[in-house]
């Protein structure tokens, strides 16, 4: 006889927010922020701010993300001020997407 199952929308929700949930993304976010720490460029000699967005990586848990603020989250970002600079580039520094690259190989 084949099991059946019911799915319950809330019971769903509840686990997506659940502790065990948050958790793991939390694990997988400092994996990634890892791997970003690992390859980031961090200036050359003469740079005054030399390593200063290598140490700059952070994770933040969030309760209710995603875009309809129905799951647990964990945000990996930069707080140096050139930060969005070293990962998209500008028309004089070539784009590094230390960010992207770190979430492609790590977060497993």
């Amino acid at each position: 006889m084949a099991a059946r199952f019911k799915m319950s929308r809330k019971g769903v929700g509840q686990l997506l927010r659940s502790d065990m949930v948050l958790a793991e993304m939390v694990r997988r976010a400092e994996v990634i922020k890892g791997v970003a720490e690992a390859i980031a460029p961090v200036g050359g000699p003469d740079d005054p701010h030399r390593g200063l967005y290598k140490d700059s990586f952070f994770v933040q848990p969030v309760r209710r993300g995603g875009r309809r603020r129905d799951r647990s989250v964990a945000i990996v970002g930069n707080t140096a001020p050139y930060g969005a600079h070293v990962e998209y580039g500008t028309e004089r520094v070539r784009a590094h997407h230390v960010l992207l690259r770190a979430a492609q190989a790590g977060g497993r």
